[in-house]
């Protein structure tokens, strides 16, 4: 009886908060076209295989998106602005697009408080690319400032505490293997069995090599396979150790944000030389990559070549991209417009604060209710208290048909792909969190 009330619980819980966030936000769900559905729906092209089902997506990414920015990108699709061609159709280096372009950039700033020390570029090649792009671009700027150096004398620093760092990691690893890769911090040596990632580090555990010798500091501020974030809270022993790494320059500070991005206002955003999301877990469909680069950390590649540096494709040039408005070759366009009318959709509902404080309440209410599985013995939280992620909520049933039966309750009343990296409830943060 108590399993049965807790599961119960549970599912409410995520069918009543997602609802809740989509009408609060000004969003619909995704009803079946009716005689009340938008006069586009119920056009020819509708009836095309067009209908929806009222379902709600808990994917990773990509993730869901508003109804009414479906609605209106499909619009765009057609007939972009008046101009009787679709959003995919005109010159991406035409006066339409560069405004499109623009707007998403300052739609961006404005949403995180950008300062002017840092520009906005798009590019595609999502997190993965960036794994290689941060090596490449950080590590000529290196060699630009420290021209007689070689690469036994560099050091580039990674965080550990996931599956995406640990990637990270080993991608700079192969792009340079000459370089010093030093694990500032390593999850694992704290897990409860010393091979998992289940917490943040503890501060006093982070050890940054000598500032003048690091190109720079890496960490993700979101783990969503593993379930683990770094707080947003200061004085917690789970934030970030900022004032461990030298000054808000050198070494510069590297943070991948692609699975939290825009969920909530980014803490000491300035001190981050660069920041990265791929759009698909939050913001818009996947293609998009979206950087926040500080301006010295937009280099010449091509000189840092000459001086030893490795090599660096003109795609993955941050200077490349600065220098053409994020357009030196076709950027993902469909992508930026859907993304362009989801923040939109955050800028006229309150901002970021507004959704930051919604996702915390939310979050809180799913920990309780998964909390109740577990005094009852029926599941397990797969991260320690304090490092538990506000996006991707991770835990275990003791038993697989308990398991089943969930996911079979949870079909039932529409929830669809709650079953991820193992076992995991993934909380896209616009729409669900």
């Amino acid at each position: 009886m108590i399993r049965t009330c807790c599961f119960a619980t549970l599912i409410r819980i995520l069918a009543f908060w997602t609802y809740a966030h989509f009408k609060s936000q000004g969003w619909r769900l995704r009803p079946r076209v009716s005689s009340h559905s938008p006069p586009f729906l119920n056009s020819s092209i509708a009836g095309q295989g067009m209908e929806r089902s009222q379902v709600i997506n808990f994917g990773a990414g990509p993730s869901v998106l508003p109804q009414n920015v479906l609605e209106e990108a499909a619009r765009g699709l057609l007939n972009y602005k008046g101009t009787g061609i679709g959003i995919t159709e005109i010159s991406h280096r035409g006066k339409e697009f560069q405004q499109l372009t623009n707007d998403l950039a300052s739609q961006v700033r404005t949403l995180l408080e950008i300062p002017s020390t840092h520009e906005i570029l798009f590019t595609q090649g999502g997190g993965t690319g960036q794994f290689s792009a941060v090596v490449l671009n950080l590590l000529a700027r290196y060699y630009l400032l420290n021209p007689n150096t070689q690469p036994g004398d560099i050091c580039i620093d990674y965080v550990v505490t996931g599956s995406w760092s640990k990637k990270a990691s080993e991608e700079a690893r192969r792009l340079a293997p000459g370089v010093k890769q030093n694990i500032a911090a390593d999850a694992r040596k704290f897990s409860k069995d010393g091979k998992s990632f289940d917490n943040i580090p503890p501060h006093e555990s982070f050890t940054f090599s000598p500032p003048e010798k690091t190109a720079f500091v890496y960490y993700c501020e979101n783990e969503t396979v593993d379930g683990v974030q770094f707080s947003v809270d200061p004085e917690s022993p789970t934030s970030f150790p900022y004032s461990k790494i030298g000054n808000n320059i050198n070494p510069p500070l590297v943070a991948d944000y692609s699975s939290s991005f825009l969920s909530r206002p980014i803490p000491n955003l300035a001190a981050h030389a660069l920041i990265y999301a791929g759009a698909q877990k939050n913001v818009g469909p996947a293609g998009l990559t979206i950087i926040i680069v500080r301006k010295d950390v937009i280099v010449d590649v091509d000189a840092a070549r000459l001086l030893g540096a490795v090599a660096t494709p003109v795609t993955m040039s941050y200077k490349a991209l600065a220098d053409h408005n994020s357009t030196y070759n076709t950027p993902p366009m469909f992508p930026m417009y859907v993304s362009h009318l989801v923040l939109d959709g955050i800028l006229n509902n309150g901002g970021l604060q507004k959704l930051g404080e919604t996702n915390r309440s939310k979050q809180e209410k799913l920990y309780r209710a998964i909390a109740a599985l577990e005094e009852d013995g029926i599941a397990n939280l797969n991260v320690k208290a304090g490092s538990r992620s506000w996006m991707n909520v991770t835990f275990t049933f003791n038993n697989p048909e308990l398991e089943k039966k969930f996911l079979d309750g949870a079909d039932e009343q529409g929830l669809k792909s709650l079953k991820g990296h193992r076992y995991e409830f993934v909380f896209p943060c616009e729409v669900f969190c």
